[in-house]
């Protein structure tokens, strides 16, 4: 079993550990006990019925003789309900069921249920612990790493939420056999962004797992995935460590902007089309390809490393298409990203793999802008296979 613990700068009593590992959910209860600085006398588990009926009862016997009492909450299915009003319904759960400060949420499931549970736990109370339990790929290196909680609104993705990071998280790479294969690619393109904006090295690393796997699910419980899945969790946590709030005067490589690389894109095309094509990471994949281009098209990056980031996108699979949507939509679902600044959109755009750079809207017209949403989203249609 890996075990990782990330301890932010600032407030060394502030630490998560992250335990990854192949049937480690088995030990939740006792990961539960040792991690926490508090003695919680329940948990509530909020989780969706696919996820809680695959795994909800092996949870429930892992925790079995801590003395806990455990309440299940079921939330939808999907990002459109990651929602104000289902947010409403979780909370009104922990305070239905009596829940105190030293009480935990465990969050089962993907990165839905990761962001709209930890919300709850981050605002009810003002705050109790959170416990993360990750079941696809995409929540267990990125969303359940680094405390962002939140829920969309009608016009954008996750512009309500806060900061609450997780005392537990707890990484099953067992769970991933069981995921949809559209789930699996989404993982696969957040590897692909970590992977862009980190290293080389961990970039070759996780290109070179990709090409070797190539639909082997065996894959997914060798030791060698165990270990990439520490390293890329490793990486968010030391983003993170360094720019715990992620700060808006923060523009050099450890800023955590960084990691929205290929985001920018990715929520324009989520929001425009309801959240109901795309999985989350397979807009990043079309994200990053237009990023690329970007990057190309103002001199940052050269044609070989575009190739590189282009090559490592379709190694994860195919994508949704994205063709017939219309570009003047996604320019204005651009305009309203949280993460603009001054009333511009700050991109995240590489120089070479392992270099990110944070560029300014305005030093980016939008004739270039266009372009390269045009040529970002031609190069996806290599991977597209699904109708809608």
């Amino acid at each position: 079993m890996q075990h990782l613990e990330i301890s932010l700068k600032r407030q060394e009593a502030k630490r998560c550990e992250i335990f990854i590992g192949c049937g480690v959910r088995e030990d939740l209860g006792t990961l539960i006990r040792n991690g926490l600085d508090c003695h919680p006398r329940r948990i509530g588990i909020i989780s969706n019925k696919r996820v809680f009926g695959l795994y909800g009862p092996e949870i429930l016997t892992a925790l079995k003789g801590y003395n806990y009492e455990v309440f299940p909450w079921l939330m939808p299915e999907g990002e459109r309900y990651k929602s104000f009003d289902v947010l409403e319904r979780a909370v009104g759960f922990l305070g239905e069921t009596s829940f105190e400060r030293n009480d935990v949420v465990v969050a089962l499931g993907g990165g839905v249920v990761g962001d709209l549970a930890g919300f709850a736990a981050a605002i009810y109370l003002r705050g109790i612990p959170l416990v993360q339990v990750p079941t696809t790929l995409l929540a267990q290196i990125d969303s359940s790493v680094g405390g962002k909680t939140a829920v969309n609104l009608p016009f954008g993705k996750n512009l309500v939420g806060a900061f609450h990071q997780p005392r537990v998280v707890v990484v099953d790479s067992q769970t991933l056999v069981t995921l949809p294969s559209r789930e699996l690619v989404s993982g696969f393109c957040e590897m692909v962004k970590q992977s862009l904006i980190s290293s080389r090295k961990l970039f070759a690393r996780t290109t070179g797992f990709l090409m070797k796997a190539n639909g082997r699910r065996d894959l997914l419980l060798a030791p060698e995935f165990e270990e990439l899945i520490a390293l890329h969790c490793s990486f968010k946590g030391s983003i993170v460590r360094n720019d715990e709030y992620e700060s808006a005067k923060r523009a050099d490589r450890r800023s955590r902007r960084v990691l929205n690389f290929g985001h920018t894109t990715a929520h324009a095309l989520e929001t425009i089309t309801k959240y109901r094509r795309f999985r989350h990471g397979e807009a990043v994949g079309h994200g990053m390809l237009v990023a690329g281009e970007i990057s190309k098209n103002l001199g940052l990056l050269n044609s070989a490393e575009l190739e590189s980031l282009r090559e490592a996108v379709a190694l994860c699979g195919p994508l949704p298409s994205a063709a017939d949507l219309d570009v003047n939509e996604i320019l204005n679902a651009l305009q309203r990203d949280k993460k603009s600044v001054g009333g511009e959109i700050n991109w995240v755009l590489l120089e070479k793999i392992g270099l990110p750079r944070i560029v300014e809207g305005k030093q980016i017209d939008r004739k270039l802008l266009r372009l390269s949403l045009r040529e970002g989203l031609r190069e996806a249609r290599k991977t597209e296979r699904y109708t809608h």
